[in-house]
């Protein structure tokens, strides 16, 4: 017990991962109210398989403890119990109680990072296309183009320029093969297919930054180099921009 919890110890340490780290299991620092439902489902899924396996791993290690052979027994078989009604009605009952609270919340946060309203405050047409992006902001009745090139930096891909606290829908579009846009913090992806108009909104939190974004489906040669980036800035800061590329237009 002791070397297991000093390889615990290690393998955690080695992770450099602080307590925020571990709070969010792995995912990014979320950047939209979406991304808060997204995380708070990320991690109750955890804690229910966590415990979970803990019922059956406790199960497992009492059986080995309790029910192995002894030394001097006979090659005889343990008293078989068969067709305990009360065991079997818990196995069936327990496995659809949890299924069905998995499905609860997951419509019900599907539901919700999938609605949409009836006037966001910015609308933004996303173009995907081998192999870059093309983003069409529109706002207060401005538009603000942005074309990029393929890149293996995404700081050097086109730049996506949103307002923090504000509701942002995106359309997305394709004039050649399925891409998917992707914005590992915003917590969802949705594929941008030829012929169909996929859409979806976020809420962007008061969180400025510039956030990483690429496309997360196979699309051709220079898949890889589709990356670009968002960056979210205060509504005074983003007024600025669309007047200046605006008027630039």
């Amino acid at each position: 017990m002791p070397r297991a919890a000093a390889l615990a110890l290690l393998l955690v340490s080695l992770t450099a991962c602080s307590a925020e780290d571990w709070s969010r299991a792995g995912l990014p620092e979320g950047v939209t109210k979406q991304s808060e439902a997204v995380q708070s489902l990320w991690n109750g899924s955890w804690i229910a398989a966590l415990a979970t396996g803990v019922v059956v791993w406790g199960l497992i290690l009492w059986s080995v403890a309790f029910h192995r052979k002894k030394k001097n027994s006979k090659d005889e078989l343990p008293p078989q119990v068969r067709y305990n009604l009360p065991i079997e009605i818990l196995y069936t009952v327990v496995p659809i109680i949890m299924v069905g609270v998995f499905f609860f919340f997951t419509a019900r946060d599907q539901n919700y990072i999938t609605s949409m309203s009836e006037k966001p405050d910015v609308t933004v047409k996303v173009e995907g296309f081998q192999w870059s992006w093309r983003f069409t902001t529109e706002y207060n009745g401005k538009t603000a183009q942005v074309v990029g090139q393929p890149a293996l930096d995404y700081t050097k891909g086109p730049e996506l320029v949103l307002p923090t606290g504000s509701k942002v829908r995106f359309d997305l579009h394709s004039p050649d093969v399925i891409h998917s846009f992707w914005v590992p913090a915003f917590h969802f992806k949705l594929d941008v297919i030829p012929g169909v108009n996929n859409k979806f909104e976020i809420d962007t939190l008061d969180k400025p930054g510039v956030y990483a974004g690429r496309c997360a489906e196979l699309c051709g040669v220079d898949h890889s180099r589709m990356l670009f980036s968002v960056k979210l800035v205060p509504q005074a800061e983003f007024d600025q921009y669309i007047a200046s590329q605006a008027g630039a237009q």
